[in-house]
């Protein structure tokens, strides 16, 4: 008897814009994600996000290094905010993922609703 297949694992990581300081709607970006998130459901691929304020509010390491330790994953998707945020905070989540999901792929998507094709062009989700 064969194993059932095994359903690729894939965590984004990226900003919560509820939790983003400015004057701007955050609304349009939340949908946004969950949009993106929606399509791993209809492919039957498993996605968990993890998405922190840049409000004071979150031990961002702390919280990244939660989710990725939490289990196995075969991408990790680093959302835009992430990547065009200030400071050192794209390299280190990068570092962080580095450490603590070594056999993870990473992924870069463009908009929050294109991250399930950043994520598979690194899993098999067919």
């Amino acid at each position: 008897m064969d194993a059932a297949p095994q359903t690729p694992r894939v965590l984004v990581i990226g900003l919560d814009p509820y939790r983003v300081p400015g004057p701007w709607d955050p609304k349009p970006a939340a949908d946004a994600i969950a949009a993106g998130v929606e399509q791993f459901a209809e492919h039957r691929v498993g996605v968990q996000t993890c998405l922190f304020g840049l409000d004071g509010s979150d031990d961002i390491p702390a919280v990244v290094t939660a989710a990725l330790s939490a289990q196995p994953w075969e991408c990790v998707v680093v959302g835009g905010g992430v990547r065009r945020s200030e400071g050192d905070l794209f390299e280190q989540v990068v570092n962080l993922v580095r450490r603590h999901a070594p056999d993870a792929a990473i992924a870069f998507n463009t908009r929050p609703d294109d991250t399930f094709e950043a994520a598979a062009r690194w899993i098999d989700a067919s």
